[in-house]
């Protein structure tokens, strides 16, 4: 599947050009930032913390989220027409040890960004979490379930959703789960952690009844593309079709990386002790998306069926073609091969800019 935006197409200028890409340290937003940055040279640029000087490069600024000066100075400068709000502290036991730090980074950026935008008439998509819901039900949450978020984290994403929808109804607010794909760092992402400690010959504990519906970032990075070209407004839910637990994840990390199965452990969420805490089933129902787009806009993850476990030992086999290694978990949990041809020259390479 080509994107309507490849390489070829660039000369036609879409609307939401100059844009800026915000939280380009996560892997949500380093993603999205590559993806559109190649297709549009000079005109895509991404904002990252101003101490996070090894982030560098071509459209690569750093500023702090609470420096209005700054922004304003930025917004002057490159007069951007949409802004696609990645920013965010994801770490839930730093949020949990400082709740002033977790406000200031997920709820008082977005506020400040809204103070520098004014009534300027620009696109904004901001990207919260399904861990705005603490799992204690059964998951498949669709967007008018009542949050209750167990985490410091989950807490700041809401009120970070609420000021939105209060000041700035016309933005798309979507609640991701798991974006996969390369990270700036090699340890941000889902499949990075995990795949850094069975690399390392070191054990790895995740949960079984945490369970998640993670998407290729190939396939939020074309539903951005929709949604910067439409006006669709409010929530959304935006998590794959295919439903995983942590441990789930991180068997097929361990299995198409082709690493030690012994070194992967499993536990329920109570035998991890209170720090931090964790959530249960919050699986996302997009429905409402899917009939917005009129189409699916997300893959499973992983693409294949024969990659998805089917018990708690699914991982020892490596009978024949079941077999992996670090190219194979590239190949297969990075890259979307379906998106092959709007991929590939747009997804970083692992540590481009490190």
């Amino acid at each position: 599947m080509t994107s309507r935006f490849s390489k070829a197409s660039t000369s036609v200028q879409p609307s939401f050009l100059p844009l800026l890409v915000t939280g380009i340290a996560g892997v949500a937003g380093y993603n999205a930032f590559h993806y559109f940055r190649d297709r549009f040279p000079g005109q895509v640029f991404g904002v990252r913390r101003a101490d996070n000087w090894p982030l560098s490069g071509e459209g690569i600024i750093g500023c702090d989220s609470m420096d209005e000066a700054a922004w304003a100075r930025m917004f002057d400068e490159y007069q951007f027409k949409a802004v696609v709000n990645c920013e965010g502290s994801c770490k839930l036991k730093s949020c949990e040890l400082d709740p002033e730090m977790a406000w200031r980074v997920n709820v008082g950026g977005l506020q400040n960004l809204l103070r520098v935008i004014g009534r300027t008439k620009l696109r904004l998509i901001h990207f919260s979490i399904d861990l705005v819901f603490s799992g204690t039900a059964e998951g498949g949450h669709v967007e008018d379930d009542p949050t209750d978020p167990v985490t410091v984290y989950g807490r700041t994403m809401v009120e970070a959703e609420e000021y939105l929808l209060s000041e700035a109804p016309d933005a798309a607010i979507l609640r991701i789960s798991l974006p996969m794909g390369i990270s700036f760092n090699g340890h941000a992402g889902a499949i990075d952690w995990i795949q850094s400690r069975f690399a390392k010959s070191k054990p790895a504990t995740l949960y079984y009844d945490e369970i998640r519906t993670p998407t290729y970032t190939d396939c939020l990075n074309e539903l951005l593309v929709t949604l910067l070209t439409n006006d669709l407004a409010g929530i959304y839910h935006a998590g794959g079709p295919r439903r995983l637990s942590l441990f789930q994840i991180a068997q097929i990390v361990n299995r198409l990386g082709g690493y030690d199965p012994d070194l992967l452990i499993g536990c329920f969420r109570h035998e991890a002790g209170p720090m931090p805490p964790r959530a249960g089933n919050v699986t996302l129902n997009s429905t409402k998306l899917v009939r917005a787009l009129g189409y699916q806009p997300f893959d499973a993850w992983p693409l294949s069926d024969d990659d998805a476990p089917g018990d708690r030992r699914w991982h020892y086999d490596r009978a024949g073609t079941k077999s992996g290694s670090p190219e194979r978990l590239a190949a297969t949990l990075y890259r979307n091969r379906h998106k092959a041809t709007s991929s590939e020259s747009g997804q970083p390479k692992l540590g481009e800019f490190r």
